[in-house]
């Protein structure tokens, strides 16, 4: 079946609000065995009439995202409904639900308020039990004399959309698409590794196996490995790309490197510190958003400046002049002093110089120091070059410093 996401939205277009609609509908579409075939983004006002009409005669599913409030600009349910030649209808039960969820919260109606409540005759109500616009559900040819495909008018706000999709949506789509054929699908993390060296090690295994679709998403630090098919070819997949790409791979999960860590430093009972430099606190922000990483952070350092590091941390005023800030000496210094403080189970350090300016010759922008102070175990470091942006510099020291304590922890 083929499914086609409208999202429809001035604010959109002028890059005012972030489109997660797509992405959020797409994931949860794969369950049923649907996968996005095209989506548009489209002004408020008229451009929905000619979309529908375009999109209509070449699809079997159509969501469309927005243009179902009260202000004068929602429009979508006036003009679906003329398009496909249904009356309007007040619907009683959407009209009191409105009405007791402004007179709870002492919101003032308006005329424009009740607009909400009308309903294409025949169409099924969505409830929204996160705002006041209810969302709709048109079956495939609800006229017989205007051909049109299954329709889902979903609200515009994320938080009323998503609720709405996974309580009263999915059930319909379950439905509907009972008798398609399921796929399944593996992705991989890989950490620290490049997409063409990934490529290279699994791509021809992987050709070789048939009915497989193989795909890549970088990310600073870390790639996707996206297989999917038939549970038996997917399952072939897997082995290959398990043995070539090893402890590589971080999770096979929705989780991120930190929340991998977290979980791996809980399972032992363990504990976490941090002391960062050139990555101002970045590591210690991915890890606290994990839920859970009370268990095992303990404390995290931005000693940013040289003084600092000596006050904090315990460096040597003599290792930072001889060997400089960024260097494996005060990377390991740092870490140990930090352990010791602490009195973690670990402990990792960052130092490094992100940029643009504050290189040399013998350390360019781009260095990175990491140090690794473990209990009874020789504090190691590891030095690296990034040469990018700021914000991706700091994004690649965090994976690689989460990698180096992951694999320790292995």
């Amino acid at each position: 079946m083929k499914a086609i996401v409208i999202n429809t939205g001035t604010e959109i277009l002028l890059g005012d609000v972030l489109n997660t609609h797509l992405a959020f509908i797409a994931r949860e579409l794969f369950q049923f065995g649907l996968r996005i075939d095209e989506q548009r983004a489209i002004p408020d006002g008229d451009a929905i009439q000619s979309t529908l009409a375009d999109v209509f005669a070449r699809s079997e599913i159509v969501f469309v995202t927005g243009g179902l409030g009260p202000t004068s600009d929602d429009i979508t349910r006036e003009l679906l409904a003329g398009h496909l030649k249904l009356p309007l209808i007040e619907d009683a039960t959407v009209h009191e639900a409105i009405r007791s969820r402004l007179a709870a919260r002492r919101i003032p109606t308006t005329e424009r308020i009740w607009r909400q409540a009308l309903v294409p005759r025949g169409a099924k109500v969505l409830p929204n039990e996160n705002g006041t616009a209810p969302g709709l559900y048109l079956p495939a040819n609800i006229n017989p004399a205007v051909p049109s495909p299954h329709l889902f008018l979903l609200p515009g706000p994320p938080r009323e959309l998503q609720p709405m999709f996974s309580d009263f949506v999915a059930p319909i789509l379950r439905r509907i698409t009972a008798e398609l054929e399921k796929v399944a699908m593996r992705i991989f993390r890989v950490a620290n590794m490049g997409e063409s060296i990934i490529e290279k090690k699994i791509d021809g295994l992987i050709a070789a196996v048939p009915g497989i679709e193989l795909g890549y998403c970088a990310r600073p630090g870390e790639v996707d490995v996206r297989v999917i098919g038939s549970a038996e070819v997917v399952a072939q997949a897997e082995e290959i790309i398990r043995k070539k790409l090893g402890n590589a791979i971080f999770t096979a999960s929705d989780e991120t490197l930190a929340a991998v860590l977290v979980r791996l430093l809980a399972e032992r009972e363990q504990t976490l510190a941090l002391a960062e430099s050139c990555t101002g606190g970045f590591l210690a922000d991915q890890i606290t958003n994990v839920p859970g990483a009370s268990k095992v952070f303990v404390a995290g350092y931005v000693t940013y400046s040289n003084e600092e590091k000596i006050r904090a941390l315990g460096v040597s005023r003599e290792s930072i002049e001889r060997f400089g800030a960024v260097s494996e000496q005060v990377a390991t210094e740092m870490a140990e002093g930090l352990r010791t403080r602490t009195g973690v189970t670990h402990g990792i350090a960052t130092t490094g110089i992100a940029g643009p300016g504050g290189g040399s010759e013998e350390k360019p922008v781009g260095t990175a120091f990491l140090g690794l102070s473990s209990e009874n175990q020789p504090a190691g470091w590891e030095k690296f070059f990034f040469p990018t942006d700021r914000e991706t510099f700091k994004q690649l020291v965090a994976q690689r410093a989460f990698d180096l304590l992951r694999k320790r922890l292995l």
